[in-house]
C-alpha cells in the first residue's frame, strides 16, 4: 500500500517533539490518517510497547529521540537506549506489522571535519555520544526493517519546541550584543519543510535507504543568527562573531555539517534555500 493508493494509517513517534509537532499537519493534509505518540504516551525502549503502537499501521515515522547532546556524553546508556535500542525496537515492531518505516537521523553520525556536502553514502564516524547512539540506532533500523526510509537531518528549528532562532529572539529582547559562533557551518532547516520533504519521499515511492533532509545553501550559526535579526527588525550589527573554543562544551560540535541531498535531488523537489525559507517564519508569541 502505498502513499498513491490513498495513504492509510501512520503513527507518529516523538509527536510531542519539534518535528513531530508539524509532522501531524503535513501528513493529514497529505490524506493520512495519523496517531501521534509521545514520551508520555509510547517508550520506544520497550519492545512490547512498540509491537501494540505500530499493529494496524502502514507507515510509521519514528521522531522519538534522545536529542541532549551534551546530557549523552555523561549519560550515553539513556541516549542507547532511546537512539539505538529504541529505534530497533519501533523497526522489529515494523516488520512484524508489514509496515514501512521513516526514521530521522542527524549529521552527527559524521567527524563534522569535511569540506564538502556529505553524500548519503559517506563512511559514518561520530564524534560524539550522541553520534554514536544515533549511527547505531540507523545501523538498527536497515538491519531490521528492509522496508525504511532513514532521514538525516540537521540545525532544526520550529515553532514545536526550543530551538535557535527562538533563542536569538529572546537574547535579543535581554541583552545589548549577542556573540555566536562562526565557525561551524550547516543548513538551517525548518521543522515544516522538513515533515513535507518527508512526506513527499514517502508519497514518491523513493528508494528504501538512505536519504538526506536539509535546506540548500549553508551558512554559519554567526550568519544564520544576522538572518533571524534583519527578517525581525533587529540591527544585525548587535551579532558578534566568536569561536567554537570560547564557548566550550561537554560534546564536540561539527564544524561541517553540510549534507548532500543525495537521492531527493533526483526523486523530488528538495527543500529550497535556507535564508528564504528562514522568510517563513514568524516570531512566536510571548518572546
Amino acid at each position: 500500500m502505498t502513499a498513491q493508493a490513498g495513504a492509510g494509517r501512520v503513527l507518529v513517534t516523538g509527536a510531542t517533539g519539534m518535528l513531530g509537532h508539524d509532522l501531524g499537519p503535513a501528513l493529514r493534509a497529505a490524506g493520512w490518517v495519523v496517531t501521534g505518540l509521545g514520551r508520555g504516551d509510547l517508550d520506544v525502549t520497550d519492545a512490547s510497547q512498540c509491537v501494540a503502537a505500530v499493529d494496524g499501521h502502514d507507515l510509521v515515522i519514528n521522531a522519538a529521540a534522545y536529542t541532549s547532546v551534551d546530557a549523552a556524553e555523561t549519560d550515553e546508556a539513556a541516549a542507547f537506549a532511546v537512539n539505538a535500542v529504541g529505534a530497533a525496537n519501533v523497526a522489529r515492531a515494523c516488520s512484524r506489522a508489514g509496515a514501512r518505516l521513516v526514521h530521522v537521523s542527524t549529521d552527527y553520525v559524521f567527524d563534522g571535519t569535511a569540506t564538502e556536502p556529505y553524500a548519503v553514502d559517506h563512511p559514518v564516524a561520530p564524534r560524539s555520544a550522541y553520534g554514536r547512539t544515533k549511527a547505531a540506532g540507523e545501523w538498527a533500523v536497515q538491519a531490521l526493517c528492509p522496508e525504511s526510509w532513514v532521514v538525516r537531518t540537521a540545525w532544526l528549528y520550529g515553532a514545536g519546541g526550543p530551538n535557535f532562532v527562538s533563542t536569538m529572539l529572546r537574547l535579543a529582547d535581554e541583552r545589548e550584543t549577542v556573540s555566536v559562533v562562526d565557525d561551524q557551518v550547516g543548513q538551517p532547516t525548518w521543522t515544516v519543510d522538513l515533515a513535507h520533504l518527508i512526506v513527499r519521499l514517502v508519497a514518491a515511492d523513493a528508494p528504501y535507504g538512505i536519504h538526506h533532509g536539509t535546506a540548500s545553501g549553508q551558512t554559519t550559526w554567526f550568519g544564520f543568527a544576522r538572518a533571524i535579526f534583519e527578517l525581525n527588525g533587529l540591527d544585525a550589527e548587535r551579532v558578534l562573531p566568536t569561536t567554537t573554543d570560547a564557548f566550550p562544551r561537554p560534546a564536540p560540535r561539527p564544524s561541517w555539517s553540510v549534507l548532500s541531498p543525495g537521492l531527493v535531488r533526483d526523486e523530488l523537489t528538495p527543500i529550497g534555500r535556507w535564508d528564504e525559507r528562514l522568510r517563513s517564519w514568524h516570531r512566536p508569541e510571548g518572546l
